[in-house]
């Protein structure tokens, strides 16, 4: 399965939910996660997206370390059946 599949289904669910999966695209600052998932009541999380079995990078690592660090909630999902999970803890924190 593609990463780009991943995706796709990740924005489908969280649009079904009334939330928003922002492309997070910054040429000054690389490493970032994928996406900023915006939820109902003011729920919101970091999210990369992985092909499965693939690793992040020691940058990707790095930044998610400085988000978590900052207090925001960060996730790395690589396959479809982690997304439900994962939208469910991000709106129960």
């Amino acid at each position: 399965m593609r990463e780009k599949t991943i995706e796709a289904k990740l924005v489908k669910a969280v649009k079904s939910m009334g939330g928003i999966a922002l492309k997070i695209s910054s040429a000054n600052y690389d490493g970032m996660p994928d996406r900023l998932v915006l939820l109902t009541d003011g729920k919101l999380a970091f999210i990369e997206l992985k092909a499965p079995g693939k690793k992040l990078r020691p940058l990707q690592e790095k930044r998610i370390r400085q988000l978590e660090a900052l207090g925001f909630l960060v996730f790395c999902i690589d396959g479809i059946d982690q997304i439900g999970g994962i939208l469910d803890e991000i709106r129960s924190t």
